[in-house]
């Protein structure tokens, strides 16, 4: 599943209505995820950041953040943006891989497992358990479920859009993406999603202690988002 979304996301779309949908988009997913910083000495790794435009939040709360992104066009755009930025590291997935074991503070899977296989979702969850530091968390967001409809998705993005100046914008937009390449990549492929208790189990048997986050990252509050610490 994740090579066509892949060049979906490495290409032009109409996910985001205008420039200013993208820049309240990205910097509340920032400001969000500085919050769960713990510590100014922390090493965090955003998976799947797509453009990032202000992860330069999160660098001010920590030490080191990692920004992991599988499409190369959007990869070359974040090094370029972030180059004057020595917290800031721009890496592709097999990077991360080559990390030594117990590296990082927090890791944050903010709307990518949607467009993964359970499988390749498993094996990213075994992979972060090997980076973390004991006392460091996982937290997995963005997540559907199974009986939320899209129409939930498109009243988040109109509520999101009146509260910041966009509403017109986005009626339009949502418009506009019935008719995109988003929604055929999404009908041809379709999207996983997980029940509460199936994402506590699959981030269990990846050695995790999960619970469901009392809110989700971003936006869009009909989706799911989860806290895990590695077992002891």
């Amino acid at each position: 599943m994740i090579g066509d979304w892949v060049g979906f996301w490495d290409g032009p779309h109409f996910i985001y209505v205008n420039a200013r949908h993208k820049d309240v988009h990205y910097r509340l997913i920032a400001h969000e995820i500085a919050a769960l910083v713990a510590n100014p000495d922390a090493r965090v790794l955003d998976y799947g950041s797509g453009e990032a435009l202000h992860a330069a939040m999160i660098a001010d709360a920590a030490t080191e953040v990692w920004l992991c992104e599988a499409a190369p066009k959007v990869r070359e755009a974040l090094a370029a943006r972030f180059a004057g930025n020595g917290k800031i590291r721009v890496v592709a997935p097999h990077e991360i891989a080559r990390l030594p074991e117990r590296t990082l503070d927090l890791i944050v899977l903010h709307s990518v497992a949607q467009y993964l296989t359970p499988a390749g979702t498993g094996a990213l969850f075994a992979l972060f358990r090997r980076l973390l530091k004991p006392a460091g968390l996982l937290v997995v967001s963005d997540i559907l479920q199974p009986n939320v409809a899209a129409a939930a998705d498109a009243i988040a993005l109109l509520q999101f859009a009146k509260a910041n100046g966009f509403f017109f914008a986005a009626t339009w937009g949502l418009t506009r993406t019935l008719f995109s390449d988003y929604w055929r990549v999404r009908s041809r492929l379709g999207l996983t999603r997980y029940g509460e208790t199936a994402m506590i189990e699959k981030l269990s048997a990846a050695g995790f202690a999960a619970q469901r986050a009392p809110k989700n990252i971003g936006h869009n509050q009909a989706r799911m988002a989860f806290y895990a610490k590695p077992y002891r």
